[in-house]
């Protein structure tokens, strides 16, 4: 009787710290942040799951060595409104997760909303 109530406690305890260790690396936000920056690109891509991904330099005006940021993006209707603003400076908010799902894109950068900037 001892035997299995051990072996049920301890099942129970990896269960448990399973279930933790999912919700902390997938699901609890690492950082939330803006990005300002010229959008350069969104493309759908994936084998199973296809989800949007995007670049952006970080700079609204044209510079030589412009620091990119990949990102993707967490529903269909920004990524539709942020392909209509391709080449225009905008400023993204995110969040940031310590490891990506396959269906909710590449990046650890989750693109949760945007503003346009007019310069």
């Amino acid at each position: 009787m001892g035997f299995k109530r051990i072996l049920w406690s301890i099942i129970l305890i990896l269960l448990l710290t399973g279930i933790f260790l999912g919700y902390w690396f997938y699901y609890n936000p690492y950082s939330e942040g803006e990005r300002k920056g010229t959008l350069i690109k969104i493309s759908r891509k994936g084998n199973v799951f296809k989800t949007f991904e995007g670049e952006m330099w970080l700079s609204c005006r044209q510079t030589v060595n412009a620091e990119k940021f990949l990102f993707s993006i967490g529903t269909e209707v920004v990524a539709d409104s942020l392909i209509k603003l391709q080449d225009e400076c905008v400023q993204l908010k995110y969040k940031e997760y310590r490891l990506s799902l396959p269906w909710r894109g590449d990046s650890h950068y989750v693109i949760t909303g945007y503003e346009r900037v007019k310069e």
